[in-house]
């Protein structure tokens, strides 16, 4: 799980305006902790599934079992990094349209 440890964003010194929703309590990933806890369960193969870029990195230089990339999320597509796959036919269709 992304949020592994729920630390507060205020925790590191985040500002409200630095966070997605402003008056809403907002932890921080830990991607670290989440390649340890892997770890310790010794796993043999990670497949990440939407970890944010550059959490990836971090997570990949901790871990000790080979890791492959499945997707990676971002906020353009509100961390759903399948959407636009999942969409392709129907909403996001018109971005490749010519006018």
């Amino acid at each position: 799980m992304c949020k592994v440890g729920r630390v507060a964003k205020e925790r590191i010194g985040l500002k409200a305006e630095d966070k997605i929703l402003k008056d809403h309590f907002e932890v921080i990933c830990n991607p670290i902790a989440q390649a340890e806890i892997l770890n310790q369960s010794a796993t043999e193969l990670n497949i990440m599934m939407a970890l944010c870029v550059g959490h990836d990195a971090l997570f990949i230089k901790h871990v000790t079992a080979y890791t492959t990339i499945f997707a990676t999320k971002d906020r353009v597509l509100g961390h759903n990094p399948m959407a636009a796959l999942y969409l392709s036919k129907s909403y996001y269709r018109r971005l490749s349209e010519k006018k």
